[in-house]
């Protein structure tokens, strides 16, 4: 196992990274008596007695959710709310996030709202989870036009990464969080970048060796940054590459189409191609982004959805402000920079190549 720690004072916590942690009760780090577990109908079959046992000797309840990005709503939150009212628990219970990103953004976010803010574990059980939304503390719950404009931060106090539960993750969803790894070398790291070409087979393929690297490494760079910029006024919206586009996409797609890594995937594609028309990035090195990306099995292009409509959600996006569209480009692998405004015809050209 190794352990990385997310330096915020009070509220730092750990991030645990290996196999068999589920059963290990004293890394989640919950002292409360009362506690909900929040997953979903995937998840609870294959992990959630081994939870429950780990937990043994509370008061343990547990909610089952439908899976889906597209059940992640206001009316979910309300169901998962319920439960806590009706169960009675008190303002020092914890839940335990059992899932991937929509259960841990989810239940974070009731997390951050019941009784004006209680403990939770993150326990996440997909790639992308592991090294992106379980670390961080953005929770949130989509609206119907655009995503996550909902919630808040909230940080967890322990994060459990059992490597052992990627072995039952689809291949699509092991590429989505390939998605999110490529992603950290190309906005500050450009030697990982590197490895993740000469490793991305072991990668696919679920090398124990490859894959505690590559979440430690993610996990290193998103813990340095959050550390840096908790609420993302300022270098934590480099992690946001690829994410306006592919947040419009999920949007357009109502949440179905693709999955949160592809879009992202498809985003990371289009911003390359936007900082090379811009004369930004070499062509070299957007060819060797897209290369990686489908080498990890993602999508690059979205065939048939419309550049104005696609322009239109991205303009709805929570990181645009009055100065307009905000984009994270590329300057050389390893090396990203926040661009307000970039020129709409710039855009609209790559759009309109892209999106055929």
């Amino acid at each position: 196992m190794e352990t990385i720690v997310v330096e915020l004072g009070e509220r730092s916590y750990p991030i645990h990274i290996g196999g068999g942690l589920l059963a290990k009760t004293e890394l989640y780090g919950i002292a409360a008596k009362q506690i909900l577990i929040v997953t979903n109908e995937v998840v609870a079959p294959l992990y959630l007695e081994r939870v429950q046992a780990a937990l043994h000797g509370r008061e343990v309840a547990t909610v089952v959710l439908p899976d889906g990005e597209r059940h992640k709503t206001l009316a979910t939150f309300t169901a998962v709310i319920d439960r806590l009212i009706d169960g009675r628990f008190h303002r020092d219970c914890c839940l335990v996030a059992l899932g991937g990103g929509v259960i841990g953004d989810l239940a974070g976010y009731v997390a951050a709202s019941y009784q004006r803010g209680v403990d939770f574990v993150q326990v996440p059980t997909t790639l992308l989870a592991q090294v992106d939304s379980s670390v961080g503390g953005k929770t949130a719950v989509n609206h119907p036009r655009a995503k996550n404009m909902i919630g808040a931060f909230h940080q967890p106090i322990a994060v459990l990464a059992d490597t052992d539960t990627l072995k039952s993750l689809p291949a699509r969803e092991l590429a989505a969080g390939l998605a999110e790894i490529i992603k950290y070398g190309v906005i500050v790291d450009a030697p990982f970048f590197d490895w993740l070409e000469a490793h991305i087979d072991d990668l696919r393929r679920l090398d124990p060796a490859a894959l505690t690297y590559a979440i430690r490494r993610s996990c290193e760079i998103k813990a340095a940054i959050v550390a840096e910029d908790e609420r993302e006024q300022g270098r934590r919206a480099l992690l946001n590459l690829g994410h306006t586009f592919g947040h419009a996409l999920e949007a357009i797609g109502h949440y179905e189409r693709w999955l949160h890594g592809e879009a992202v995937g498809i985003g990371i594609a289009l911003a390359a191609r936007t900082s090379m028309a811009l004369g930004w990035l070499a062509a070299r090195d957007c060819e060797r982004i897209a290369s990686l990306l489908a080498l990890a099995g993602l999508p690059s292009t979205a065939p048939g959805v419309d550049a104005h409509e696609l322009l239109t959600h991205m303009r709805g996006d929570k990181k645009a402000d009055r100065e307009g569209l905000k984009l994270i480009l590329i300057r050389a692998i390893g090396e990203s920079v926040v661009t307000r405004s970039p020129p709409e015809d710039t855009l609209r050209a790559v759009l309109a190549e892209r999106l055929q």
